[in-house]
């Protein structure tokens, strides 16, 4: 009979990590407007929106992606996609990553077509 229960015990301790998996966030792709957390889609700098949003990250800002009326924070340390974030500030980008709490945790980065 313990063997029947340890059994048991571990079918469930396998199955566990691959059910776990399916609940996992896949990657998606955004595409919108480079922006900051702090002014999202309304800058309130005088000058253009690429100033602002630099200005703003300098700041302590993080930088965020404006889509539609929605504007979604991007989380990232890669200095690739922060150095392609600073360079398309105030233009369209195409984010792929994961999205939880409008916050996208950013996977890449590249200028929209």
């Amino acid at each position: 009979m313990k063997s029947r229960g340890s059994a048991i015990l571990l079918t469930v301790a396998a199955a566990l990590p691959l059910s776990l998996s399916a609940f996992a966030a896949k990657p998606s792709t955004f595409t919108g407007t480079v922006s900051d957390s702090m002014c999202g889609a309304q800058h309130q700098m005088p000058g253009d929106d690429a100033g602002c949003t630099r200005a703003c990250v300098s700041k302590g800002s993080k930088y965020a992606l404006v889509v539609g009326d929605k504007v979604y924070t991007l989380d990232t340390s890669d200095k690739k996609a922060l150095d392609t974030l600073d360079k398309q500030a105030g233009a369209k980008v195409t984010v792929t990553g994961t999205e939880k709490d409008n916050t996208i945790t950013v996977s890449s980065v590249k200028a929209a077509q």
